[in-house]
């Protein structure tokens, strides 16, 4: 991978995040916005190599709290759920569209889940609508890559990212 690309794609991706951009695309009566960088993790993790998988959590963790208060809960959440979906992987290959969207409903329910459960434990207040701020995210990411998915896979080739493969036995007749 070619960090210094990498670097600029999550500064891109964090910028359209805390900006007014995405604020066009809210479901104003819920305040409810797509989480690229939720987006950025699972994608990773399912198209790189676990180790490449686990730092591109870690960062877009640290990019998570970077733009919003408090620090620490999305970088632990994350890198956490990143790291989960990097080793599944290598057990479980993710290629069909809607598959890939039930990963990232299912993490950002459980990433956002635990950022906010960390947060509330660091003393910040939750909202009335915590629970419905967590679903709806989770689901607006997940219907958003139906859109967004030809973004990253054309980001692979520009940051130098080799699909990472697991090798399988095609035929048993060698072995016999």
């Amino acid at each position: 991978m070619r960090w210094p690309r990498f670097i600029i794609f999550i500064l891109v991706l964090a910028t359209v995040q805390a900006s007014i951009i995405l604020d066009w695309l809210a479901v104003t009566n819920l305040n409810v916005k797509p989480d690229l960088l939720l987006i950025l993790v699972v994608f990773f993790a399912m198209r790189c190599n676990k180790y490449d998988a686990i730092i591109v959590s870690f960062a877009a963790g640290l990019a998570a709290d970077l733009i919003g208060p408090p620090m620490g809960p999305h970088i632990i959440s994350f890198g956490l759920f990143g790291s989960l979906l990097a080793y599944l992987r290598s057990l479980i290959m993710i290629n069909n569209k809607f598959h890939q969207i039930a990963v990232i409903f299912l993490t950002g329910l459980a990433a956002e889940g635990l950022a906010r459960l960390l947060a509330s434990l660091a003393g910040q207040s939750m909202t009335v609508n915590t629970g419905r701020l967590i679903f709806g995210t989770a689901l607006y990411s997940a219907v958003i890559w139906l859109f967004l998915g030809w973004f990253f896979s054309a980001s692979l080739r520009w940051m130098g990212i080799k699909k990472h493969r697991i090798r399988t036995i095609h035929r048993m007749s060698n072995v016999l």
